[in-house]
């Protein structure tokens, strides 16, 4: 099901108008350090995974100065596009991972067509759910709010399972907001989802 998702333009873009909101957002509040203005200061990624059709635009990844003299904060607000530094972008890390149970020829082979990734990263990617990302402080706070208990061994895919929407696009981004903590910059803090704005954006 995942598979479809990641050949939709509209699902991609859909996530880019949320970055834009969250940029805007967190502009709004000002420097987090000194309270200064934030100016705009993004600058340009390659990622690699999406449709082909995606807008020039997409590639540019938000982030902010502040203005004041002495402080010069930099403030990289979070994003549903790019997990991190990560190349490939952040949707087609985390769909990708959860159809993946066992690297046969087969799916590496079906998935390098869909989004071009090798077996090798396939394999990184799969490692870092099941080592590391589980012993992160992120997924510490998130393992308490599923009612049901989730398979480590099997993540992302135990974990996307828990989650509920309207539909695999709405499931998919409630996933990466959960996410968000991973993506900010350092003078970042994430103060979590709107609920309201997201269920305004689903619903257009």
């Amino acid at each position: 099901m995942w598979q479809k998702l990641l050949r939709e333009s509209s699902f991609f873009l859909l996530l880019l108008a949320f970055d834009r909101d969250l940029a805007e957002e967190y502009r709004g509040k000002g420097c987090g350090t000194c309270g200064g203005r934030l100016h705009r200061s993004a600058y340009g990624r390659k990622p690699r995974g999406g449709p082909a059709d995606l807008p020039e635009d997409y590639t540019i990844r938000e982030s902010f100065c502040c203005s004041e003299e002495g402080c010069r904060r930099r403030l990289t607000p979070p994003s549903l596009r790019f997990l991190g530094r990560r190349v490939y972008l952040g949707a087609v890390v985390v769909l990708v991972s959860a159809m993946v149970h066992g690297v046969t020829a087969s799916r590496a082979s079906t998935l390098h067509r869909l989004c071009g990734v090798s077996v090798r990263t396939l394999r990184r990617w799969r490692k870092w759910w099941r080592e590391e990302f589980v012993l992160t402080r992120v997924w510490g706070g998130l393992r308490g709010r599923f009612a049901n208990r989730i398979d480590e061994s099997f993540m992302p895919a135990s974990f996307l399972e828990q989650i509920e929407g309207r539909g695999e696009s709405e499931r998919a981004i409630r996933a990466l907001q959960l996410l968000l903590p991973l993506t900010a910059g350092a003078n970042c803090v994430v103060d979590g989802e709107n609920p309201q704005k997201m269920r305004s954006r689903l619903a257009r």
